[in-house]
């Protein structure tokens, strides 16, 4: 039915000849081949396949312990984050230096380290969440800190010898930032004391490094209220002259899965920090931040697909029942290729996003392209890993719902990653009343024409995401409220259309992919234009609002 190709496989063929990340490269004058990029690939297969994948479900198990203020990681985590080190993984896509600065980057596309960071989250996705959090770091302090901060910090963090952290919600402020209540004190001497309570702080402690900085929102003493008033500081947990600074964990949370990774309590009891950026201005510093975690976050999605389907095609080839594998009985070999179709589809889609984040940066691209699919690769991917997740439970029936098998462990990972930096109900609201409205859906619809030239079979799917682009501009624009309502629809039309697009590209590369882009377009591509006639019933679900 399908080519049995690999993540890696998939990757490389993505990378090299769908994104044509070579071809983004050369312009610059420093470019990436095909070969290089297959070794890079590769070597992050193994050491996700070797490394983390072996003991991911002991670790599990183990999980974060919290023991006298003092956070322990399972005892093979240490080997893995010193292989992370060694191999300078987390340099990957980092600046080689900032403002003159050498700081130890490779400084190699953001669609290769996304496409990296599949494979490793695939391998152990609680494991991931550290690397994830420190490129965010990486990320915001390369744009907006000092030159005097940028060279005693960044190089700790491109090496991996210290971690980040990104520290905003507070117990009554979640999506609502307006709400942060975090003090920043000046102490005289040109520094700031921080007192205040932060909550869900994925790696806020751990035993895995000898520092950690924290980047923080806090308010000054004057600030204006609301979110022009917020500010972002870095505090690391250890200060540089050896003082343990004044803050702590206060506890981590019990959690439904990605149990090895602490979700800390961070407790700021005056500590002492520095301002990053400007005041005032921290929400822009930090939406750097965001917006490279809001992709790696949608990976985490097409991760999980990609480890759900791992482990079920697994026990369906070995499962025999009526005489046969469980994977020759039609209904499972149903699940097994919509899990394929719609895990490829993801992974392709979060490599056109890396790409175009690449042609901005490298080849002096608009960044429009990028800040259209962030929120789409953010929402569509992760909600897409949930559904391949149950799907995998279900394939391996009542064994998938024990959890000797690990199916179940991928379920409770994923469930995690539409909520994750910004729900996916404020990511499809940040794409119609951000993304489409700002440029009146101009980006939109030079994608919406590349759908319809890829493939003939798209051409339906592509005039209804036309139609519905044109409601949104029109109904949406004039109603707030029916915006929203419709918000969650449209993104997901918006994913199941460029789904397909992606996969005809990979397809016209490469003749492999045709059986599995043609069961896409024909099983899975309707569900498109179900989610376009949900956008137009609008007024059903506007009608069931209680009244202000």
């Amino acid at each position: 039915m399908s080519h049995a190709s690999t993540p890696a496989e998939d990757l490389i063929l993505g990378l090299t000849q769908v994104v044509d990340l070579p071809g983004i490269t050369a312009a610059t004058g420093l470019p990436l081949g095909p070969d290089d990029i297959a070794a890079i690939i590769r070597e992050a297969e193994r050491y996700a396949r070797e490394v983390l994948w072996p003991e991911s479900q002991v670790a599990d198990r183990h999980g974060a312990v919290y023991e006298n203020g003092v956070v322990r990681l399972p005892p093979s985590y240490h080997t893995a984050y010193q292989g992370w080190i060694e191999g300078g993984w987390q340099g990957l896509a980092a600046p080689a230096e900032v403002n003159g600065i050498p700081v130890g980057g490779q400084e190699l596309p953001q669609a290769l380290w996304m496409a990296v960071s599949e494979l490793v989250t695939t391998g152990d996705m609680a494991f991931s969440l550290c690397p994830l959090l420190t490129a965010g770091a990486i990320e915001a302090l390369a744009r907006f800190a000092s030159p005097a901060q940028q060279e005693a910090w960044l190089p700790k963090l491109v090496s991996g010898e210290w971690t980040g952290t990104m520290c905003l919600t507070e117990p009554q402020a979640g999506s609502d930032l307006s709400q942060v209540r975090t003090k920043a004190e000046p102490d005289g001497t040109g520094g700031y004391r921080i007192t205040g309570q932060k909550i869900y702080i994925t790696f806020g402690d751990h035993d895995l490094t000898p520092n950690t900085l924290h980047l923080i929102l806090a308010r000054l003493p004057d600030a204006p209220p609301g979110t022009r008033g917020i500010s972002l500081f870095a505090a690391p947990k250890v200060l540089p002259d050896g003082r343990a600074n004044a803050l702590r964990c206060g506890g981590i949370e019990k959690k439904l899965g990605i149990h090895a990774a602490p979700t800390c309590v961070m407790l700021f009891d005056g500590a002492e920090a520095q301002l990053v950026g400007e005041p005032n201005r921290g929400l822009n510093a930090m939406f750097a931040m965001m917006n490279a975690a809001r992709l790696g976050v949608g990976v985490e999605g097409v991760a999980q697909g990609a480890r759900a389907l791992q482990l079920a095609e697994a026990y369906a080839a070995d499962r025999i029942q009526g005489g046969g594998p469980i994977s020759r009985h039609p209904d499972v070999a149903r699940m097994l290729a919509e899990m394929r179709a719609i895990t490829l589809a993801g992974r392709l889609l979060a490599l056109e996003a890396g790409a175009a984040l690449d042609r901005a940066r490298l080849a002096g691209a608009t960044e429009a392209r990028v800040a259209l699919l962030t929120p789409i690769v953010k929402a569509w991917c992760t909600d897409r890993g949930v559904e391949v997740a149950s799907l995998g439970i279900q394939v391996h029936g009542g064994m998938g719902f024990v959890e000797d098998t690990g199916a179940a462990q991928v379920l409770r990972d994923a469930r995690i990653a539409p909520i994750y930096e910004g729900t996916n109900g404020i990511q499809a609201i940040d794409l119609v009343t951000r993304k489409l409205f700002r440029d009146g859906g101009a980006e939109m619809a030079a994608v919406i024409a590349e759908i319809r030239a890829a493939d003939p079979r798209l051409a339906e799917a592509a005039a209804a995401l036309e139609r519905a682009t044109a409601w949104m501009l029109d109904r949406g624009q004039r109603d707030a409220a029916a915006a929203q309502a419709s918000a969650a629809a449209y993104l997901d039309a918006a994913g199941w259309t460029m789904g397909g697009w992606m996969l005809a590209r990979a397809a016209a590369a490469d003749a492999r992919y045709a059986p599995i882009c043609a069961f896409y377009l024909a099983r899975l591509l309707p569900r498109a234009a179900a989610r376009v006639a949900e956008i137009e019933a609008a007024d059903a679900l506007l009608a069931l609002l209680p009244a202000a």
